[in-house]
């Protein structure tokens, strides 16, 4: 009798605490970071768990439309093609919004000599963690993610901010960290708690942040990126899910309104030594002049030395730059220091345990996975070159920003495509699709006419 997969173990395993399936979703995140997949119905569950099945390659390489790019392989241009796919094990739960019991896993793309597919942002991360694997080093990450809950009933945008309390008055100012603006939505709060669990996503605490209607929920540090990444695409997913339920639509655009703050995606990251010793905490010189250990400004420096060639990854898309302005809690240059919500890396209030930094360039919109390879990939070569950083900025310093990273998605798009460092971790035909693939979306979205055209030109000239 034939050996059953792990994977099939584990779905098995999971159906007996959660009941059985009538329909397995699986999941598959794209280039933007957007989860995309197919359906199947129990009587395939075994065979897609024990043999995998075939899927369409080129969906991990579409823009954020769905659409394939002109030259970019997997595409209309060579029909299309198929390549391996397989279920991740540790990836099955249920689905707890669905209205049929229904399970979800995340899968794979695999080459057909087995090793995975260079367009799979997992083989991405994976590829770029392989330079601090061969020091003997492991990350230990969290994401944090920001996002704007908007009333589905609108017919525009429009914030599901809370009103005064006895009045039909929206409360006015942002009301940040304000715990009345928790009870106001504690249903859907509770609903993403209850799906996260159901899910194995670790998600902790939630604020109300700088504007109303906009929450920040974080993820507990795990010492696995890829897996850090895959809770933050699912619990994305689960709060989407929740806030359907609940009459909200769940926001992850990084500047959904001018003059609110944007959305960000922070990663929080500290390296710990093959004897589980916080790298950072180590290789200290120079204490008088140097409040940290060489180990943490030299990936810091390497953080800032590749900060602009991958401002595309952290902004992939036209929307991501409205978000990098001055002035709204938004890094718009590469720069550091200790506890300071301005810089592009903070280091966090702590100990030699968690010393960490972290990294807030990114936007919501970002590819958690690609957001992580760049980040990865910066302290690297920070530590491998022994890149000093700078004078970081002080605490409760004034930042005259000097806009040193791409403010403008084009820009970005030509930075990233002359990179010369981030070929090496990412892979030089990854970058060199991923530049073709947002440019393409950028000449689409900047060739459409839209209603502000009309506003400013049509008397006027």
């Amino acid at each position: 009798m034939a050996r059953q997969s792990t994977a099939l173990t584990q779905l098995k395993a999971a159906q007996r605490k959660h009941g059985k399936f009538d329909a397995l979703e699986m999941l598959i995140p794209d280039l933007n970071g957007i989860l995309r997949g197919k359906r199947i119905r129990a009587r395939d569950f075994a065979k897609a768990c024990d043999d995998g099945f075939p899927f369409c390659a080129g969906t991990t390489l579409l823009t954020t439309l769905g659409e394939t790019v002109a030259g970019i392989p997997f595409g209309e241009d060579d029909g299309d093609p198929d390549v391996p796919a397989k279920l991740v094990p540790g990836s099955f739960a249920p689905v707890p919004w669905a209205k049929k019991p229904t399970g979800q896993a995340l899968f794979r793309t695999y080459n057909e000599d087995g090793t995975p597919f260079w367009g799979d942002p997992r083989a991405v991360l994976e590829r770029s963690l392989q330079a601090l694997q061969k020091m003997q080093l492991k990350p230990v990450m969290a994401t944090e993610l920001e996002f704007y809950l908007l009333n589905a009933r609108s017919r525009t945008p429009k914030v599901g901010a809370p009103l005064v309390p006895g009045t039909n008055k929206v409360q006015p100012g942002s009301q940040v960290y304000h715990p009345d603006d928790l009870y106001e939505v504690e249903e859907f709060l509770n609903d993403v708690y209850d799906y996260c669990d159901a899910q194995n996503i670790p998600a902790e605490s939630v604020i109300s942040e700088y504007s109303p209607g906009q929450f920040e929920i974080n993820l507990r540090h795990v010492d696995d990126p890829v897996l850090a990444c895959d809770h933050a695409v699912l619990m994305k997913r689960a709060i989407k899910a929740a806030a359907r339920k609940h009459g909200f639509i769940a926001c992850f655009m990084a500047k959904p309104f001018e003059e609110d703050a944007g959305s960000g995606l922070h990663v929080h990251m500290s390296i710990v030594d093959k004897n589980a010793k916080n790298y950072f905490s180590h290789g200290r010189e120079n204490l008088a002049t140097q409040p940290f250990s060489s180990r943490l400004r030299h990936a810091v420096g390497g953080l800032l030395k590749t900060m602009p060639e991958a401002t595309l990854i952290c902004a992939p898309n036209a929307n991501s730059y409205r978000r990098l302005r001055p002035d709204m809690f938004a890094p718009v240059e590469p720069n550091w220091g200790v506890n300071h919500r301005a810089v592009s890396i903070r280091i966090p209030t702590s100990d030699e345990k968690n010393l960490r930094f972290e990294h807030r360039v990114a936007g919501a919109d970002a590819n958690p996975y690609l957001v992580t390879a760049a980040i990865l990939a910066g302290v690297h070569h920070g530590l491998k070159n022994k890149i000093d950083p700078g004078k970081m900025v002080e605490k409760g310093e004034h930042i005259t920003p000097k806009l040193r990273i791409p403010n403008r998605w084009d820009a970005a798009v030509d930075k990233f495509s002359r990179s010369k460092i981030l070929p090496n971790y990412l892979g030089a035909e990854y970058c060199r699709y991923y530049a073709m693939n947002r440019r393409g979306e950028s000449t689409r979205f900047h060739n459409m006419i839209s209603e502000l055209d009309f506003d400013w030109y049509l008397r006027a000239v």
